[in-house]
């Protein structure tokens, strides 16, 4: 029944040039609607068949919708696991004998490039707004690169499986990070961050990575669920860091890691308002009573010495059977 469902949605050549573009990269509906020359609207119902059909899935940041290809359409008997790529050979052999409908996927996928220099650009423009703050920010702290090379080094080099960026910001981290990881996803508040680490891992092949919008106080995952999850420059923003702390513990798989890598106690009040930091750094006692509370093993923490701010990294392990509500002892 599946299979029959699937074969009706691809039934058509405006679904098929869809599924093509997906295969390289995630896009917004609008940004369809452009490289399709089609009203948004119409190509909406298209969406909506393929989504029904459990070739594609929507995701919203904000305002915006975003539609990729699902991993494995929504099949459930036998041929659960093989249907994919049965789908992608089809495709393949469609786009290789049936010459109009090649020609038709090329100039859609020279459509991609402007599309990614849109989002480049866009991204190019957010820090020209805030080249000022940044900079000044930056004069503070520990050179990014330096503190980069020292959170490779505390991962060592093992692969870090389904890895979780808290607080993506740009991509950064996730772009770093990305070829050591099964699968890397962003996670940001901010639609117009998430923006941002789009044009910067749009190049990534696109079944490696996605990006999410949400509270990291609430995250929108399974318990247990990434094998590394990181905090990076995020938790600072915390009003209780302890809650966004117990739901990195939550997703943590045992034997997994979380790594936080943020400021160590200062006293630079101008941060507050011109940063939005709701907390002064942390100190190690406070960092390791959070992570013990949540089930997390903490390792001796790392000090990277700035012009005037002091970046820490602060490892830890979550222990098996051990994983305790942190929330719950936050808010009693």
């Amino acid at each position: 029944m599946q299979t029959e469902i699937i074969t009706r949605a691809l039934a058509d050549l405006t679904r098929l040039r869809i599924m093509r573009l997906l295969a390289h990269m995630e896009l917004a509906v609008g940004e369809l609607a452009h490289v399709l020359g089609q009203s948004q609207p119409r190509v909406s119902r298209h969406v909506a068949i393929l989504c029904e059909s459990g070739l594609a899935e929507r995701r919203r940041e904000g305002s915006w919708i975003f539609l990729r290809q699902t991993a494995t359409p929504g099949a459930t008997g036998p041929d659960a696991a093989t249907l994919p790529a049965a789908v992608a050979r089809m495709l393949d052999v469609a786009e290789a004998t049936d010459p109009a409908f090649a020609a038709r996927c090329t100039q859609d996928r020279r459509q991609l490039a402007a599309i990614r220099s849109v989002r480049e650009r866009h991204a190019a423009d957010y820090f020209a707004r805030h080249a000022e703050d940044w900079d000044r920010l930056r004069a503070m702290l520990t050179p990014a690169e330096d503190v980069e090379a020292a959170l490779c080094r505390a991962l060592g080099e093992a692969p870090l499986g389904r890895l979780l960026d808290i607080g993506t910001g740009t991509g950064r981290i996730a772009e770093l990070l990305a070829p050591r990881s099964s699968h890397v996803v962003g996670f940001d508040r901010s639609p117009e961050m998430l923006r941002i680490a789009r044009a910067r891992l749009q190049h990534r092949p696109p079944g490696g990575w996605e990006l999410v919008q949400g509270d990291f106080a609430a995250l929108p995952f399974e318990s247990d669920s990434f094998d590394t999850v990181i905090l990076h420059q995020v938790l600072h923003h915390a009003a209780e860091p302890a809650f966004p702390l117990a739901e990195a513990a939550r997703v943590c798989r045992p034997g997994g890691r979380v790594v936080i890598v943020d400021l160590a106690a200062h006293q630079r009040e101008e941060l507050r308002e011109r940063h939005a930091h709701a907390r002064l750094g942390f100190t190690d006692e406070q960092i390791a009573g959070w992570l013990a509370a949540g089930g997390l093993e903490p390792a001796a923490p790392l000090a990277l010495p700035g012009h005037q701010l002091t970046t820490k990294i602060w490892l830890a392990e979550r222990r098996h059977g051990d994983h305790r509500t942190l929330q719950h002892k936050a808010a009693a």
